[in-house]
C-alpha cells in the first residue's frame, strides 16, 4: 500500500497520527499522482512512436531496402501509412490534452471524469495498434505473393504439382502464427507499461469516488 492510500485510510478512520489532514490535502495528493501517471503515458507514447520510426530506417540499413521500397510504392501502403500517421498523431495529441486537462482540473469530480477519458483513450490506442498490425501484415503477405519473383515462382511450382491449396494453407497458417506471436508480445508490452499505469490511475479513481461519497 503506498503513502497516499495510507493517508486516505488514516483520514477516513479519524486516527490521530494526522489530525490536520483534510479532504483538500488528500485530493491534492491524488491529483498530483494522477497528473504524473498521465504525463508518463504521454511520454511513453512519444517514445513508442520514435521507436517504430527508427526501426523502419534500421530495416532499410540492413538490406531490406528494396523490399520495403517496393512495398512503400504501392498505393494501398501509402494510404495505410498516411492513415496510421494521422491516427497516431491524434492519439499523441489526446494523450497530451489528457495530461493538460488533469493538470489544470480543480475538482475531484472533474478529475474523475478526466481519468475515465484517459483510460478510454489508452484502450482505443491499443486496439488501433493491434488492428493496424493485422491489416498491415495481411497486406504485406498479399503484396509479396503478387509482386515478388520468388513468391511467383513458388506459386507456379505449387500449381504445377497440384499443391496450391496446401501452399496457401501453409502461408495463412504461418501468417496467423506470426500474428499471434506479435500480438502476444505487444499485449505483454502494453500490459507492463500502459496496463500498470492504468491500474494505478484506476486506483486513484476509486479512492476519489470514496471521498466524494
Amino acid at each position: 500500500m503506498d503513502e497516499l492510500e495510507l493517508l486516505k485510510k488514516d483520514w477516513q478512520s479519524n486516527r490521530t497520527e494526522y489530525p490536520e489532514l483534510s479532504y483538500d490535502e488528500i485530493y491534492k495528493m491524488s491529483h498530483a499522482k494522477s497528473s504524473s501517471i498521465v504525463k508518463w503515458i504521454f511520454y511513453i507514447g512519444l517514445i513508442e512512436f520514435a521507436f517504430w520510426f527508427v526501426i523502419s530506417f534500421v530495416l532499410k540499413a540492413f538490406g531490406y531496402g528494396e523490399e520495403i521500397k517496393s512495398l512503400e510504392s504501392s498505393n494501398v501502403f501509402i494510404v495505410l501509412a498516411v492513415v496510421s500517421y494521422i491516427v497516431l498523431f491524434y492519439f499523441l495529441y489526446r494523450f497530451y490534452m489528457n495530461y493538460k486537462n488533469i493538470s489544470t482540473t480543480d475538482s475531484a469530480r472533474k478529475l474523475m471524469k478526466n481519468i475515465l477519458k484517459t483510460r478510454k483513450t489508452v484502450k482505443a490506442y491499443v486496439i488501433f495498434n493491434l488492428g493496424f498490425l493485422v491489416i498491415a501484415t495481411f497486406y504485406g503477405v498479399y503484396f509479396s505473393l503478387q509482386n515478388e519473383d520468388a513468391s511467383k515462382s513458388m506459386i507456379d511450382a505449387a500449381a504445377a504439382n497440384g499443391e496450391i491449396f496446401k501452399l496457401y494453407a501453409s502461408i495463412i497458417g504461418a501468417t496467423l502464427l506470426l500474428l499471434a506471436f506479435s500480438i502476444g508480445i505487444l499485449l505483454l508490452f502494453y500490459w507492463l507499461i500502459y496496463g500498470l499505469l492504468l491500474k494505478q490511475l484506476n486506483r486513484n479513481y476509486k479512492e476519489l469516488k470514496k471521498l466524494e461519497v
